[in-house]
Parts: C-alpha cells; structure tokens; sequence
C-alpha cells in the first residue's frame, strides 16, 4: 500500500526528523511512505473567524494539491474518534479493503484545518484530548502506522 503523509509546516529539529526516519525505516518493510511539508499560512496570533477561515482556505488549496481522486483519507483531528492501537489496526485494516488507490494521512496547522478538507475525510482520528506540537504528531503517527501494521499481521511489537 502507498502511504502518503501531508503535513502544513516544516520539521526543523534534528531530533524530530531522527525519530521519523527511524519509523521511516520501519514502515519501509510494509508499505510504500512519502512524506510532504506543505507551508504553513503566516498568521498573527489572534484571528477573526473570518481571516482564519482564510488562512485554513490557503492551506486547504496546497494540501488539495497533492490529493488524487481515489485517495483515503485519514485527518488527525482533536475532534476525530480516539482509538486504542488494537482499534486503529482495525480501522487500517479496513480501509485497506475499500480499493483506495493510496491511504493518505492529513496533519494540519495550528490553527487547524478547513472544514471542507474535514468533511472529504475518511476517517478522523484522534490521539485524545491531548495537544500535541505538530512535529511530535508526526511521529506518533508514524509509530501508530507501524505497531498498528504489526497488530494486524499478528507480528509482536513491544519497543
């Protein structure tokens, strides 16, 4: 399976990049990874609803540029339904069997993810009511992937 993660901002710590590469070298025996840094839209620290619908527009357009039709899509959003990782495999599982052409994980920025990307979304998953830096994100879906690809084929996984 061809498994993309688009994310809107860019990893600049050596330590976050060190952690994914090494899920990356995990994941490389069970699926096909690519990962994108899509620019995060400049934005002062308080915005009207309006101006943050627009930031989440911009963003929304340059994740849409990566999208294909027959993509799955899988949003990380606090809203999402939190799961344990026997139920993420699960859920993997099963959006393995709907024919998608390649699964693809969205992370959004800090100021979220437009609606209209929220709606398009096959599953919204949520890692709890925790929030997490985006780059710390990143690589607990990467770890999730991978235990939860491990679960569904029955492998052991205890690191």
């Amino acid at each position: 399976m061809h498994v993309e993660i688009i994310a809107v901002g860019k990893l600049k710590e050596r330590y976050w990049t060190e952690a994914l590469r090494e899920y990356e070298k995990r994941l490389s025996a069970y699926v096909d990874l690519t990962m994108h840094e899509v620019p995060d839209e400049p934005a002062p620290e308080t915005l009207s609803d309006a101006e943050r619908l627009q930031v989440l527009q911009r963003e929304a357009d340059k994740i849409d540029k990566l999208l294909k039709p027959r993509d799955g899509i899988v949003l990380l959003d606090i809203q999402g339904k939190a799961l344990s990782s026997e139920a993420w495999s699960e859920s993997y599982e099963m959006l393995l069997g709907e024919g998608f052409g390649r699964l693809v994980f969205v992370i959004g920025g800090s100021n979220g993810v437009h609606p209209d990307l929220r709606k398009r979304a096959h599953l919204r998953w949520s890692f709890g009511p925790l929030t997490l830096p985006h780059q710390l994100a990143r690589v607990v879906l990467l770890e999730q992937l991978y235990r939860g690809i491990r679960i569904m084929r029955g492998e052991p996984y205890h690191k």
